[in-house]
């Protein structure tokens, strides 16, 4: 199914005045390829004049060629079934890689806390592997505002060299603990194997290319709205968090890539959409015409949570880049509800 609003972003996307030259000719390899934010990446990319040669790196082929089918036989593009936790082929090559590939929310952090643990670290391992074996290109490792922990109450917003607590003898902890990891092993690669390694650091991100298997509070919100449910708020909603739209977060991932320091880390938020909890699943419902109702959450999906309450950050280092915002929370959600509801009447149908 093409979405009007999903195909408008792209393009949005792909019309910034970005470098794109330096991708023209070059192939460019993306894990998590069916996920939210490769699945844009790689819209995007296929979106521009220039000839670039992208590989997408995912796990179930049917969802990606459903994902892709308009361009799946293009000789531009390619997809490998593969568990990046696996060591690579030696024939693959890349001049440019982007990691994308992990797992993102509470149900997968609680109920395959290895899966988390091992993509963050061993996947990282052999993609910058692969990166050190293409001399001249450059490795972006798509991180998490999760590495900041728990703030202190010392800061107001997490700047990039801010790290806060983190209880690591906890399931919940293996996917905060593994990017940190990975991050780690950016560096090592920089300074051991002269990587060209630089690392986004992503808030909490929604849109219309969200797994519907999604369990973030957003997420969760999102599909309640859509399918015309209330709005179920399973704490009292006093969280603070920066979220970002998927089409923003990829174009601050395409600026860093394209225009980021060597070695250096940078968050991808805008305090326009700095929100809590509550006010969140209050707009959702509101634009859906529901309530908000309150409902505590089971043992098992309780253990996925972050226990962060206030986590808002600092994009202020990405905008010196020239990075901009150029969704509103309001039309981020909004565009990401009418995207949902074309989507759960297709797969409604479909099954």
């Amino acid at each position: 199914m093409e979405l009007k609003e999903m195909h408008e972003d792209v393009k949005r996307i792909a019309a910034l005045p970005l470098p794109w030259e330096k991708l023209a000719g070059k192939r460019v390899l993306i894990s998590g390829a069916s996920g939210m934010i490769g699945s844009f990446l790689i819209q995007v990319l296929m979106e521009r004049p220039e000839t670039i040669y992208v590989t997408g790196i995912g796990r179930n082929e049917d969802k990606a060629r459903r994902r892709f089918a308009s361009f799946w036989d293009s000789p531009e593009f390619t997809f490998l079934s593969r568990d990046i936790n696996q060591p690579l082929e030696e024939d693959i090559r890349a001049d440019f890689i982007l990691h994308a590939a992990s797992n993102t929310h509470p149900a997968a952090y609680s109920a395959d806390p290895i899966g988390t643990v091992t993509t963050n670290i061993l996947g990282t391992l052999n993609l910058l592997r692969l990166a050190a074996s293409c001399k001249g290109g450059r490795f972006l490792f798509a991180s998490s505002v999760e590495i900041y922990g728990e703030n202190r109450g010392d800061k107001e917003y997490f700047d990039e060299s801010y790290c806060g607590y983190l209880d690591c003898n906890t399931v919940r902890a293996g996917y905060p603990e593994s990017k940190r990891a990975g991050e780690a092993l950016c560096q090592a690669f920089i300074r051991q194997e002269g990587v060209d390694a630089v690392i986004a650091r992503l808030s909490r991100t929604y849109g219309p290319t969200m797994l519907l298997s999604d369990t973030k509070a957003i997420s969760q919100f999102l599909k309640k709205g859509a399918a015309g449910e209330d709005i179920v708020l399973k704490s009292a909603g006093n969280q603070l968090y920066s979220y970002s739209y998927v089409a923003d977060a990829v174009s601050g991932l395409l600026t860093v890539l394209l225009k980021g320091e060597k070695g250096e880390a940078y968050n991808i938020a805008d305090p326009g959409s700095d929100l809590t909890l509550k006010d969140l699943a209050a707009m959702i419902a509101g634009k859906c015409g529901k309530n908000v109702v309150f409902e505590l959450p089971d043992e098992k999906e309780a253990a996925g949570y972050s226990k962060a309450t206030k986590a808002l950050m600092d994009g202020s280092k990405l905008r010196a880049l020239g990075w901009r915002s150029l969704w509103k929370m309001e039309e981020g959600v909004e565009r990401t509800l009418a995207c949902l509801k074309e989507r759960m009447a297709e797969e409604t149908e479909r099954f």
